[in-house]
């Protein structure tokens, strides 16, 4: 058995277009869901971040992996995207469950890798609850450089490549039309990114949210931290030297 995702919602999509509604919203293919996770988020027509989730298939439904506190919102928005598409969107009766055990005879049936970065483990989505939880998810993120839904990804201001989404395998450029398409293959393909997600060493602690300062001059914001080490969205141009967040000191690293 795998702990709770604490914080987190399940919502289904049935129906014969569920995969054909989903392909044509969300940042990620959805051809991809046989027997995987698969990361997404949907965007503004502008190409700002609204939701991100984990994607599956389940017995005749696609589940929606997604924070709690984004789950009525993305269910709004979803059913105002329904139209004439054949596909009903509620939430699951499942549960949520995730851990890092290798062992597959540990592992509920079913269960599948985190398609972000192999240090996240597994998920599974069962009709038993999962134990509490026992592990310091922060202190993977940090390590990994993963961004947390309404930490570092922010409803209506982050770019998703900003945030790392390509690295993170959850945008498609080889696909197909979706919301916030056109922007989105614009800052891949005809810019270059000045600004983003970045890992920092950190002396001292600062509340996450904290802007960062470069001397005078605000270089950006620092987030989740641990062990030492933080997940910043600073200005590249800025963020050469020390900087200061609250009461911390820290530095950009590799």
């Amino acid at each position: 058995m795998g702990e709770a995702a604490t914080g987190r919602k399940l919502l289904q999509i049935t129906g014969t277009d569920r995969l054909k509604f989903l392909q044509n919203l969300v940042t990620n293919e959805m051809a991809r869901l046989d027997d995987r996770l698969v990361y997404a988020a949907l965007l503004t027509p502008q190409g700002k971040y609204l939701a991100d989730f984990l994607v599956t298939e389940q017995d005749g439904a696609v589940l929606i992996d997604v924070a709690q506190g984004l789950a009525p919102d993305l269910l709004r928005r979803l059913s105002m995207y329904k139209l004439r598409a054949d596909v009903e969107i509620g939430e699951s009766p499942l549960h949520i469950q995730r851990g890092l055990d290798d062992a597959s005879d540990s592992r509920p049936a079913g269960a599948l890798p985190d398609p972000r970065h192999p240090a996240l483990g597994w998920r599974a989505y069962t009709t038993q609850p999962g134990s509490a939880e026992a592990t310091d998810w922060d202190a993977i993120r940090v390590a990994h450089l993963i961004p947390e839904t309404c930490i570092e990804l922010i409803p209506n201001e982050t770019y998703i490549l900003e945030a790392g989404f390509e690295r993170l395998n959850g945008v498609d450029f080889r696909k197909g039309c979706y919301v916030g398409q056109e922007v989105t293959a614009r800052m891949k393909h005809k810019t270059e990114l000045k600004k983003g997600l970045v890992p920092v060493a950190v002396q001292g602690t600062a509340p996450p949210g904290t802007p960062v300062m470069a001397g005078e001059k605000e270089a950006g914001v620092l987030y989740t931290q641990s062990g030492g080490r933080g997940i910043a969205w600073l200005r590249f141009d800025r963020a050469g030297g020390e900087m200061q967040a609250g009461d911390a000191v820290l530095r950009r690293v590799s």
